[in-house]
């Protein structure tokens, strides 16, 4: 069974735990583990802080996230307005942060990519779409 849920809210530190709850709120029907609650919850934050750290340089802007369940997977994805990535492979390795003297440890897509089955970056028109997978392993499905 596929359900879906879009929502758009400014990329300030306080939307952040309002993020991880709205898709832990979503996905609580598929019955995941706590752990599985905790690494997508964790995956979201991550992304959002990189929205609000990267994206928006000058003023903050907005960041689009999108929910899909299909059965016993979660499809998230999380869109921003901003400034891009220069170089998304970069971005990518372990420990590169392009605001080191904001003590930033670069690491934000390897803990999304640790909790995660699949991690996609990549540019828009205008901007980041970050696209995540988990699977859930003793999902309700059918609800």
């Amino acid at each position: 069974m596929k359900n879906c849920m879009e929502i758009k809210f400014k990329a300030i530190a306080e939307n952040e735990a309002f993020a991880r709850n709205v898709v832990a709120s979503f996905i609580l029907p598929l019955n995941p583990s706590i752990s599985e609650l905790e690494d997508i919850k964790t995956a979201v934050n991550e992304a959002i802080t990189n929205v609000i750290v990267h994206a928006y340089p000058e003023k903050p802007g907005y960041v689009n996230m999108k929910i899909v369940t299909i059965n016993n997977k979660v499809l998230i994805s999380i869109t921003d307005n901003g400034i891009g990535i220069q170089d998304i492979e970069r971005a990518l390795t372990p420990f590169y942060t392009s605001k080191p003297n904001q003590e930033r440890s670069g690491m934000g897509f390897t803990v999304m990519e640790s909790f995660m089955d699949k991690l996609e970056v990549k540019n828009n028109k205008e901007g980041v779409t970050v696209n995540m997978e988990k699977e859930i392993e003793k999902a309700v499905v059918g609800i």
